[in-house]
């Protein structure tokens, strides 16, 4: 439902800990609530004085105090807040009564914690987490929509548009808590992703984020340089949702949800590039790819299909702006 000219925009507050890929999901999601409603979307990045950050949340018991002054967390609140990520939920928890029950609060991701705390939340399908207020999604909210793949496809298209195809998008994660990319990894991922595109004739259009291993990234970086395409140092404009939007295959590390789920966004044939350790959420999501035809194992060559591209990240804006109407017409 659209809002009437006259009507002031909506207030939407992206709160994180300002981490890239926690970022991503609030800013994601805000912006697409921005775009099926009037509104204003005003990112917020906390921060804790001292030692405060370290400790676990729950003993952040004035948090207002210990909010560094960078963070900008004051009134006058928002009408939105998405928030996500351990460090928000003391403020997430208080924003309600700060601002006199006029935020409707919203949390990505699993909080552990009773759904009920929050107006609505959204965690990801393989957390299985269940509720009244709790709008489960494939994978996590993220940046990708068609305006952003042309644009940044058009601002780089001197230097991706003469690459032959086929072009594949290689997207390395790196150390988390459940996986990691040893050198040997490393080795052995680069003789996976050579093979094919030496067999096609293609090239590579390669980024890494920044939890990859520096060593795992020099030796990718060295064992693919002499294959066509284009390797991002990491200085410059970055070029990640270009190579998204010009790929005819996209490779995407096991260890992270936003990286699939951006691939996912984009209808292109998604191949899962395996990594040291294992998860079951994470299997569990992947496995909700396959199930809707979006990502395969990555193997020893490249096919095609085709498939409706991911879009969960629209889908909960309108659910976000169809459960705060109803929330705002009960007074």
């Amino acid at each position: 439902m659209a809002t009437p000219a006259t009507e002031r925009p909506l207030i939407v507050w992206a709160v994180s800990d300002g981490r890239a890929g926690i970022e991503a999901q609030v800013t994601g999601l805000a912006g697409a609530v921005a775009a099926r409603r009037k509104a204003k979307v005003v990112v917020k990045r906390i921060g804790w004085k001292g030692r405060i950050g370290r400790l676990p949340w729950w003993l952040n018991l004035l948090p207002k105090r210990f909010l560094s002054s960078e963070s900008e967390i004051a009134p006058p609140w928002p009408d939105v807040w998405i928030a996500a990520g351990r460090a928000t939920l003391p403020l997430s928890l208080r924003i309600k009564g700060w601002s006199g029950g006029q935020a409707y609060v919203v949390q990505i991701q699993d909080p552990r914690l009773p759904p009920s705390k929050f107006d609505l939340v959204i965690p990801p399908k393989h957390d299985r987490l269940a509720g009244d207020n709790v709008f489960p999604i494939i994978g996590s909210p993220g940046r990708v929509n068609a305006d952003r793949l042309d644009g940044d496809l058009a601002r780089f298209k001197d230097v991706l548009g003469p690459l032959p195809r086929p072009r594949v998008a290689v997207v390395i994660g790196g150390k988390s808590k459940a996986h990691d990319l040893s050198p040997v990894r490393a080795a052995a991922m680069a003789r996976e992703i050579e093979l094919p595109v030496t067999e096609e004739g293609g090239s590579v259009m390669i980024t890494f984020t920044r939890r990859t291993p520096p060593q795992a990234q020099a030796i990718l970086a060295s064992r693919l340089r002499h294959l066509p395409g284009v390797i991002w140092d990491g200085t410059g404009d970055n070029p990640y949702f270009a190579y998204l939007a010009a790929a005819d295959y996209i490779l995407v590390t096991e260890d992270s949800t936003n990286l699939a789920t951006d691939a996912a966004s984009t209808g292109k044939p998604v191949f899962i590039l395996k990594m040291d350790g294992e998860s079951l959420k994470l299997r569990r999501f992947h496995e909700d790819l396959e199930r809707i035809g979006a990502a395969r194992p990555m193997g020893d060559a490249f096919h095609s299909w085709t498939y409706e591209p991911l879009a969960e990240t629209d889908r909960a804006a309108a659910e976000v702006l169809a459960r705060y109407d109803a929330w705002k017409a009960k007074g």
